[in-house]
């Protein structure tokens, strides 16, 4: 419950930065500073100045009640498209965990643009949010890194926590916290689970060059291949992005190009697999009579088209990055600074052992 001081003649007060500081135990100066965002602080003595700061109802001064997060205490996600149910589910993990720690959640989209990205994050470092969640597949490149230093750098300023989730880490000198799940493990398993049914002609739908999500899928492919003992032939792999028109494209340009010469399909993604899925249908080609197909993620439309898939735990991610952000702010000893997840395959009805 908000508390005020007591006037000299017996009334309430407005609570004052001296108030917050002697509350908090700390000189003036640090609380400035802490407010101001402009200055580093200890996360442990930020988490009391900022308890100081809601149990004084302190505010900073009439133009912003919320200034300094004295009433904001939000947690942002920013994530390329809301449509996607990869980041829907992403985020809903994120408000639910926020919820539960009395937080806010603040929802941001960039449409992948990195310049939309930037000043999103700068809007949510003036907002002082206690964590900002990036979310998605990158192209991991110098540029990038050094433009995620950037950031973290700038938000542990201001007192708040960068969270890359399901992107790659950044080293152990940037202040950033990472939460991925096992996409190259997933893509092993599943991949083994076409080989160990006799097939060897398996299409990988979704290579992209340089993007962290489907390099990392791919590597699994690959992997997997070679413990088999199956020779890797780069004509099987199919650039495309993570779409369902996409995985239509893909599979109808390949079967417009001379005979099917695969007998399986590893999709990119489930959406892919969908679109795969009507191009062979329009061919003629029954799933899994005339070819076995498997995807990645384990949402809509996965369970519609009985595809077996990998299970990635979408809303774990954003309740994990929440959970350790704050687990930061508090200054808690020991919070983890990276966290991967695990990844599971789920066998549905889409693959049948390949009989020569």
């Amino acid at each position: 419950m908000a508390r005020r001081t007591a006037s000299d003649d017996g009334g309430p007060r407005p609570s004052t930065i001296r108030d917050v500081a002697k509350h908090a135990g700390v000189s003036v100066a640090t609380v400035s500073r802490i407010l101001s965002g402009t200055y580093p602080s200890a996360p442990a003595t930020r988490a009391k100045v900022m308890r100081a700061v809601r149990e004084l109802d302190y505010v900073a001064n009439a133009h912003a009640r919320g200034l300094a997060g004295a009433s904001s205490s939000s947690v942002a996600i920013i994530v390329n498209s809301v449509i996607s149910p990869h980041y829907a589910a992403v985020a809903q993990g994120v408000q639910t965990q926020a919820a539960l720690e009395g937080r806010l959640c603040i929802v941001g989209t960039t449409g992948g643009d990195p310049e939309r990205e930037l000043a999103t994050i700068r809007l949510m470092r003036e907002e002082h949010a206690d964590a900002v969640i990036l979310v998605g597949n990158v192209v991991a490149d110098d540029a990038y890194r050094e433009r995620m230093g950037e950031y973290a750098r700038a938000l542990a300023l201001a007192g708040s926590q960068l969270v890359l989730c399901g992107r790659p880490p950044l080293g152990p000198e940037v202040p950033a916290i990472v939460v991925e799940y096992d996409n190259t493990g997933g893509a092993y398993a599943v991949t083994s689970h076409l080989l160990s049914a006799g097939h060897q002609r398996i299409l990988f739908l979704g290579r992209r060059e340089g993007y962290s999500t489907p390099e990392s899928r791919i590597a699994g492919y690959r992997a997997a291949l070679a413990a088999y003992r199956v020779p890797h032939d780069p004509a099987l792999e199919v650039d495309g992005t993570m779409e369902r028109h996409e995985g239509h494209r893909m599979v109808r340009e390949r079967l417009d190009a001379g005979p099917r010469d695969f007998t399986a399909i590893f999709a990119g993604n489930d959406l892919i697999a969908a679109g795969a899925r009507q191009a062979l249908r329009e061919r003629g080609l029954r799933i899994p009579d005339d070819v076995s197909m498997v995807g990645f993620d384990d949402l809509p439309p996965a369970a519609d088209i009985d595809l077996t898939t990998v299970h990635v735990p979408h809303e774990e991610l954003g309740r994990t990055a929440v959970r350790l952000a704050l687990e930061r702010e508090r200054g808690r000893a020991g919070a983890a600074e990276h966290v991967l997840l695990g990844t599971h395959i789920v066998v549905r009805d889409s693959v049948r052992p390949n009989i020569p």
